[in-house]
């Protein structure tokens, strides 16, 4: 592992010399805890803005940090075309044919030429293949196409959420929250709303702040419903219908009623929630790169899944503890008409409210734009790190001028030096510019370890994509087939009846809800009890409900709570009388109808739930942190990741303080022995930074900061090592200087080699992905189970046109 990956430290590129406009091979490294206070990517078509994004992403990647990126213009997916071992055949589906024929090449001809060219490429820059491998191994990666089947789709319209308590109590925000998802839902009809003054905006508003009070979640059909009857009689002082006459509100249902029976406004409703918290983890807490595509979607279509985005992530971000590094990155990969100086589209108040916010929760945002003009920079002062690329015209660069001095800039330097240096900048050449930094720089981006196919098409997505829904499907099968009866077992329950079998008094009957054409309820035996977990060591403090059923066997123990499945529903969910007045029933068994047997089944439950019934804790031995009662162990390990994240950066900050004074000296001595030498050499000069030591002094600068290392001084040393060499011998002067320079390079060796150790110190322990976890083990004791009843319980299945019955 490079050196600069335990320093979670983001790898841009070289840096470019001042004088020579050349690149160094002086590393510029971005410490990941920075972009906590965001940043800005500007550059015209063509600047390699882009390909700096992906590298970004790529760097929060290694660094575990889950990343969930918008994209407008298609270039994102590229992030999955990584291939370590840099095959011609891996790269051929992705590359241009039309390229290939330019260049009178086969389609293999060509893939097999920008497979070397990959190779090469990041070769140069430092990195292996293997730095490619993980990469890919080390989150999980996906394109979601919200409105469209082409990638992952994932469902915005099913359900409007009701946020959290978290969120309702801010009362800013909630108002927030619900303004700005009204007018989301008006600006998919097309209709562009006042908060204050529309008339359908402040229906919605009240139909969800109602709702929503309550705790209480809507999806697009409840709303049309409430749209023609309102809950509430009046709004503001006016009866409903003075306000909002029934025929008007008729039509606007009528509006969201064609919208949801349009052609194709099905994919809105398909595919997993837009949930946050499974958008950068997986179920075992690995962390993910969820590429959001919107480059097929209208206008309106984008700013309403843009808002919905972002609503979520502020919920989801407001729920999380603080913390002072990196936890997730947001990338927008064009921000152009999103947070624009004048206008006040909903998306502008949301990401108004991150760049402010975010930050103490560990959420960096990063915006990317060739518009610079398009940009709300009253917004942004709230972002510390701006990387300035190629500007087409000189309106750019005077607004972009003025963002730096918004930002915290002036004062840190001279600002006709910094118009000659954005004028000089070519293509993949940046201006970094971080206020946790003494000074800019300049320099050039890295080759990525994604292969930059261009924009990708939705056939495209759809390609690149299929593997992952085959083995979503994959799984839904194997769940369908096992709610799904054999034809045997079918044939024994065959139902007989249309009315409930008759049970002797005494066996309590209980139903679960059915809906099915043709509805069969299947007996079973079931057991409810509440369970209370306690352990003051642990501090553990948890009550659970527990219902589960049995159902009998023809061997001689008919029921065997070892057999038991645990139903994931609340005991008040089981009806008394039968909630289906048309259904057949199975046959009961005899077993079920002796109401003898069922005191010896309650108390064989209530052995088995004190067997089985547990609550499993995670132990990481390496953080010394232990899960919480109702902590899954992904989102513990999500959780670990955070704290060695923080604790990694406290170890960096260590490093500062234990090395800045010996590097102050050593650089003050070299510069001495600089001095020395350029009095007697004039071409010590024109030299470039030593090779030697150049990748030291850029490991250190990432430890100390640009601000104990300046590319100044940097430069100078290296001027004064090539200097020394074909100084003359004879000058005693340039030999004294010389001698001191080997023996500052000695000096430099050493600590570098001590930093490397303090390095290798920073090892895999705050890998929350790889840490064998101890597990812990807490149980209830007999006397914290309180069985509430064991029964009879109707099930409801359906039959299918093979006579088979499927679990409802």
């Amino acid at each position: 592992m490079s050196t600069f990956e335990k320093l979670g430290a983001f790898y841009l590129g070289k840096r470019i010399d001042d004088a020579s406009d050349e690149m160094t091979d002086e590393l510029v490294l971005y410490d990941s805890k920075d972009l906590n206070t965001h940043a800005v990517i500007i550059g015209m078509t063509g600047s390699g803005k882009t390909g700096l994004g992906i590298g970004m992403i790529e760097e929060a990647a290694m660094d575990n940090i889950p990343v969930i990126a918008i994209d407008p213009k298609g270039d994102l997916a590229n992030l999955m075309l990584t291939f370590p071992k840099f095959r011609g055949d891996d790269f051929a589906p992705w590359v241009n044919p039309q390229s290939a024929a330019n260049r009178g090449e086969t389609v293999e001809q060509f893939a097999e030429g920008q497979a070397a060219l990959w190779k090469k490429g990041i070769g140069e820059w430092g990195q292996k293949p293997d730095r490619v491998k993980t990469l890919k191994d080390r989150v999980d990666m996906a394109v979601y196409t919200p409105g469209s089947n082409a990638g992952l789709p994932i469902s915005v319209l099913k359900s409007f959420d009701a946020p959290g308590p978290d969120v309702r109590e801010d009362r800013d925000l909630y108002r927030e929250r619900v303004q700005i998802t009204a007018t989301s839902i008006l600006a998919l009809l097309g209709i562009n709303a006042d908060p204050v003054t529309s008339r359908e905006h402040i229906l919605i508003a009240n139909l969800l702040d109602h709702h929503w009070q309550q705790d209480q979640s809507l999806d697009l059909p409840a709303m049309i419903g409430l749209i023609q009857r309102p809950p509430m009689t009046t709004i503001g002082v006016m009866p409903i219908d003075t306000f909002y006459p029934e025929k008007d509100r008729m039509a606007l249902a009528m509006q969201l009623n064609s919208l949801l029976a349009a052609p194709g406004f099905e994919a809105w409703l398909e595919g997993e929630a837009l949930d946050v918290n499974n958008l950068l983890y997986t179920e075992s807490g690995k962390p993910r790169v969820s590429i959001m595509s919107i480059a097929h979607l209208s206008d309106s279509e984008r700013m309403f899944f843009v808002c919905m985005l972002l609503n979520q992530l502020i919920s989801w971000m407001r729920a999380q503890p603080g913390t002072s590094s990196l936890r997730a990155m947001l990338y927008m990969d064009e921000i152009f008409g999103y947070m624009p100086p004048v206008a006040n589209p909903p998306s502008k108040t949301l990401l108004l409210t991150l760049l402010k916010q975010a930050r103490a929760y560990g959420v960096g945002l990063t915006l990317s734009t060739q518009n610079p003009v398009d940009l709300d920079y009253k917004g942004l002062s709230n972002t510390g790190t701006w990387m300035i690329g190629r500007l087409q015209t000189e309106r750019d660069k005077a607004r972009v001028m003025e963002g730096l001095e918004g930002a915290g800039a002036a004062g840190q330097f001279d600002r006709k030096a910094m118009e000659q240096t954005l004028a000089g900048l070519g293509k993949r050449k940046f201006l970094l510019h971080n206020v946790h930094e003494s000074h800019p720089v300049v320099f050039g981006t890295r080759w990525v370890m994604s292969y930059l196919a261009g924009p990708m098409t939705r056939e495209q997505i759809k390609t690149l994509m299929a593997p992952r829904k085959a083995s979503q499907k994959k799984v839904a099968a194997s769940a369908a087939k096992a709610a799904t009866l054999d034809t045997t077992t079918s044939k024994r329950v065959a139902a007989s009846e249309t009315q409930a079998p008759v049970v002797p008094t005494g066996i309590n009957e209980y139903w679960l809800d059915g809906d099915a054409g043709s509805l069969v309820y299947r007996p079973a035996l079931v057991g409810a009890a509440e369970l209370f977990f306690s352990s003051a060591r642990y501090n553990v403090e948890q009550e659970r409900e527990c219902v589960a059923t049995v159902i009998p066997d023809d061997g001689p123990v008919a029921i065997d709570w070892d057999d038991a499945e645990l139903l994931s529903i609340p005991v008040d969910d089981l009806h008394t009388q039968p909630p289906v007045s048309r259904a057949a029933y199975a046959v009961l068994p005899d077993v079920l109808g002796n109401k003898k047997k069922y005191g010896s089944w309650e108390t064989a439950f209530k052995r088995w739930l004190r067997q089985t019934q547990t609550v499993t804790l995670y132990r990481s031995p390496a953080l010394k942190l232990t899960s919480t009662a109702d902590e899954s162990e992904g989102d513990f390990r999500a959780r670990l990741q955070i704290a060695g994240s923080e604790k990694r950066d406290v170890a960096v900050a260590k490093l500062r303080k234990k090395h800045t004074s010996k590097m102050n000296t050593l650089e003050a001595r070299l510069l001495r022995a600089e001095q020395a030498i350029e009095r007697e050499s004039e071409q010590s000069k024109k030299k470039t930074l030593d090779t030697a030591i150049s990748f030291g002094t850029a490991i250190l600068g990432a430890v100390l900061g640009r601000k104990r290392i300046s590319s100044t001084s940097a430069s100078k040393i290296g001027t004064a090592m090539k200097s020394a060499g074909s100084a003359r011998k004879e000058a005693g002067d340039v030999a004294r200087a010389k001698e001191t320079a080997a023996k500052v390079r000695e000096d430099l060796a050493a600590l570098e080699a001590a930093f490397q150790a303090d390095v290798d110190a920073l090892d895999d322990a705050y890998d929350a992905q790889t840490e064998a976890l101890k597990e812990i083990t807490v149980k209830p004791k007999s006397t914290d189970i309180q069985v509430h009843f064991v029964g009879l319980l109707w099930m409801p299945y359906e039959r299918d046109s093979k006579g088979r019955l499927i679990a409802l």
